[in-house]
């Protein structure tokens, strides 16, 4: 350990100075304790200014008893006495303890940048079931097993069996009891949350502005059923084009991707905190998708680790997402945030950001609507007609191009491939027209655009 540098980097999240020992040391070493661990020089000012301490043979001893009297459990840190500038200083260690929460005379605290804070209430339960390796959706509730949607627990053993993750051959009650999903005879939390009337909620609304509902629904079904339903109204008020690739069938086009939409719903139901009674609440704008959901990031993440691809993940609700990857919506533990920044890759103009306010986690999808892709000259079909103006738009040539494509093109999926309006498509339809470089044959239902010239190639009515 090279004291000299850490005295010139100043205090961290994992170090901090201190003129004198006292309790708020042991304050600080509780809060690393149960956080990341790390070092305080005692004997150094908040610049990290070396001013010494009066030291005797027995002071060390001293402190490190009183650091065991004032916590619980009791932490013992290692403790290094060094000589700088004449001046005595005293370097104490704590490491990430593995039972925690630690207190300091029945206060608990966290380590958060470079200052200590009282950790919540449920923060304390979080700390202990972590430490203990305890989940919180695994306890056992008084419910009896007839509460249980029979046919969500049988289509839930089938569809495990259909992936192949896990082979279930025994009874029902068996095969639920190995998952932990039942526990003597009484359905745990997450048994009643995948198959039963558990009263927690997903609200979603359609806005057209912050304070402007225009349709809403409260679903309070049971998870495997609940997740469809959300998603079938998220498709409902999201947009939806189609595209041509040169084929004869057209593909769907939606203003988001639908596997991230999954994916954040997902994340919802498995990683939030069901000590609150608040709703899970999704908000569907013309331009984003808010999902806000009770419970701050779990474990020692944040949202940084996030925003990276080797994060470690911490699951609150463990048997929810044993039981979602072993029906194939989880591909792998941890993995979610990295699938949805893959996802959009292919979405121009979606992005997504994290954030946390007050005890609420919240993911924003957002759609920035880009330009539509300009086609140059050289990339277009070459069969094109020989007397197109060489000043011809843009936009003319992507009419032309699509109709080549698909002679019985729409005006509204010409607008949706360009991005401009059906009346802008009109409008430079009939010029084209005018140019006597296109023709409609036929009604407008049933009929199809023929481009003209001596290279066009002549389409017949079906």
């Amino acid at each position: 350990m090279d004291i000299f540098e850490i005295l010139k980097k100043g205090e961290s999240e994992t170090v901090e100075f201190k003129e004198r020992f006292n309790k708020e040391t042991i304050i600080s070493l509780v809060a690393f304790a149960n956080t990341k661990g790390g070092k305080i020089i005692v004997g150094a000012d908040r610049k990290g200014r070396v001013t010494g301490i009066k030291a005797g043979r027995e002071t060390a001893q001293r402190y490190l008893n009183e650091i065991k009297v004032a916590t619980y459990p009791q932490i013992l840190p290692n403790v290094d006495e060094y000589e700088i500038q004449g001046k005595t200083v005293l370097v104490f260690e704590i490491k990430e303890y593995p039972v925690k929460p630690i207190c300091f005379k029945n206060r608990y605290y966290k380590r958060v940048k470079n200052s200590n804070h009282l950790l919540t209430l449920d923060e304390i339960v979080d700390l202990q079931q972590q430490s203990l390796n305890i989940s919180y959706d695994a306890y056992p509730l008084k419910e009896n097993l007839s509460s249980l949607d029979t046919a969500l627990l049988e289509k839930f053993v089938e569809t495990i069996n259909s992936r192949g993750r896990i082979n279930l051959q025994d009874d029902l009650l068996t095969n639920l009891t190995k998952l932990k999903l039942i526990q003597a005879g009484k359905p745990t939390l997450a048994g009643m949350l995948l198959f039963g009337n558990h009263g927690f909620s997903i609200h979603i609304g359609r806005f057209k502005s912050e304070d402007t509902i225009i349709d809403d629904l409260l679903i309070k079904d049971p998870l495997l059923v609940a997740l469809d339903e959300a998603m079938i109204f998220i498709k409902k008020h999201i947009s939806l084009s189609y595209r041509f690739d040169g084929s004869l069938k057209r593909k769907e086009s939606w203003q988001y991707p639908l596997e991230a939409i999954r994916e954040l719903l997902l994340n919802s139901v498995v990683h939030r905190d069901y000590k609150h009674s608040s709703d899970i609440v999704i908000k569907v704008f013309d331009d984003r998708i808010v999902f806000t959901n009770p419970g701050r990031i779990y474990g020692n993440l944040t949202i940084k680790d996030l925003e990276r691809d080797d994060y470690v993940s911490s699951i609150r609700n463990k048997l929810l997402a044993e039981s979602f990857y072993l029906m194939g919506d989880i591909e792998k533990y941890g993995t979610g945030f990295i699938r949805i920044r893959k996802l959009i890759e292919d979405y121009p103009g979606v992005s997504y950001s994290i954030s946390e306010t007050g005890d609420f986690f919240k993911v924003e999808m957002r759609h920035t609507p880009t330009k539509p892709l300009l086609i140059p000259k050289t990339d277009l079909p070459e069969k094109l007609p020989e007397n197109l103006p060489e000043k011809l738009p843009v936009i003319q040539r992507q009419i032309i191009e699509n109709m080549l494509k698909n002679p019985k093109i729409t005006y509204n999926e010409l607008a949706d491939i360009t991005g401009k309006t059906r009346e802008t498509i009109r409008v430079h339809i009939n010029k084209l027209k005018e140019m006597n470089l296109i023709k409609r044959i036929g009604p407008d239902k049933g009929g199809y655009w023929e481009i003209l010239g001596p290279q066009s190639t002549k389409h017949t009515k079906e």
